[in-house]
């Protein structure tokens, strides 16, 4: 029994949006990274950023021991807790950003 195989060659075009660019997703993480590095957000930059308001946040976030350790400024982490009323919080957007992503399931879980 002989076989024959066949190859076909094609060429095609793509043609891309003048408003869009086509870059590797290395460069695209890059890119995403530096949009939030050297930025702070405020405790309202935070509610829009999760949709949720201050005291949700401060519930089930900021406060609870498992997560205020790793956090607080005070130990090493990126959130500024305020000392006294009238005091802001300040939150690093990288930091934070990541820390929300990494902690979906265990903030929003309900765990």
């Amino acid at each position: 029994m002989v076989q024959i195989f066949q190859k076909l060659k094609a060429e095609i075009v793509i043609t891309i949006p003048d408003d869009k660019v086509l870059i590797r997703k290395v460069e695209y993480e890059e890119l995403k990274q530096n949009e939030l590095s050297g930025v702070y957000w405020n405790m309202k930059d935070l509610e829009k950023r999760i949709n949720k308001k201050s005291e949700w946040i401060k519930e089930n976030i900021l406060y609870p021991g498992r997560f205020k350790k790793l956090l607080d400024s005070k130990n090493g982490g990126f959130v500024h807790y305020p000392q006294t009323k009238g005091q802001t919080w300040s939150f690093q957007a990288t930091k934070m950003s990541k820390f929300l992503d990494e902690n979906f399931n265990n903030i929003f879980g309900g765990n």
